[in-house]
């Protein structure tokens, strides 16, 4: 698989994961909410339901329990809640019920008024209220905007900065990819190494192994395949060397483990 449909395949994976954004028109977010328990210490499986212009939208991840403002998770006995979840781009009021930790409701979702204003000034122009309401469920801040904005990267629009949020791309982590000599300056190549899990440590890895300077199509394709350092040491210890990075994946597009 190359670069370029690496990114096509990405581009697939996160229209799946965004919230849903068909028309532009005037309508209320509101929907279902459910918590169930989650494995993770600290966090409850927190799923988000709601149907507006004609379309459907689902989306349930682990979040930290203390997200929840006003919502007390100890009791076990059945009982109604009502809590709020609040982000920069607004907020979730929600009600229901609650019964050993695991519960359902509705919600309706406030859009802060200021917000599309603040954004603008960060530097994400024309956000509308899908857009809006996606950055509030996956907590994009104005602080992260300004944060992303200052990195310098090509092809950084809003549903971008909404993707970046989701696959928790940091400036640590675009920091170190450049410190390790990748180009890590465009949005989409950005994803592709999250996503993929192309991290500093694998390419110093691959370079211990006597290949200077992978491009980043090549270690995208490496994940993808499952080309490992470990691969690499047990086909040279069959007699395979100096195979090249592109020789490498071929052998592994073949089924060659």
């Amino acid at each position: 698989m190359n670069f370029r449909h690496a990114l096509g395949a990405l581009a697939l994976l996160v229209s799946t994961i965004l919230v849903a954004m068909p028309a532009k028109t005037a309508e209320t977010y509101k929907g279902t909410w459910s918590i169930l328990k989650s494995q993770e210490a600290g966090k409850v499986r927190f799923g988000l339901t709601h149907r507006m212009h004609g379309g459907h939208s689902q989306h349930e991840s682990d979040w930290p329990a203390n997200q929840f403002r006003g919502l007390d998770l100890a009791p076990s006995a059945k009982r109604d809640v009502a809590f709020d979840i609040t982000r920069d781009a607004g907020r979730l009021d929600c009600e229901g019920y609650l019964k050993d930790g695991e519960g359902a409701g509705i919600f309706v979702f406030t859009p802060d008024s200021g917000f599309v204003k603040r954004m603008a000034e960060a530097g994400f122009t024309g956000l509308d209220e899908d857009e809006q309401f996606a950055m509030a469920l996956h907590d994009v801040s104005v602080a992260y905007a300004r944060e992303m904005k200052a990195a310098d990267l090509s092809g950084l629009d809003s549903e971008k900065l909404i993707a970046f949020r989701i696959f928790d791309i940091t400036s640590r982590f675009i920091g170190e990819l450049r410190t390790a000599g990748l180009p890590a300056n465009e949005a989409d190549m950005l994803i592709a190494f999250k996503v993929h899990e192309v991290s500093p440590e694998f390419v110093r890895e691959i370079e211990g192994l006597g290949y200077a300077r992978p491009q980043a199509d090549q270690l995208v394709a490496m994940r993808v395949h499952d080309v490992t350092p470990e691969f690499i040491t047990d086909l040279r210890a069959r007699g395979l060397r100096n195979l090249s990075i592109d020789q490498l994946i071929n052998l592994r597009v073949h089924g060659i483990e």
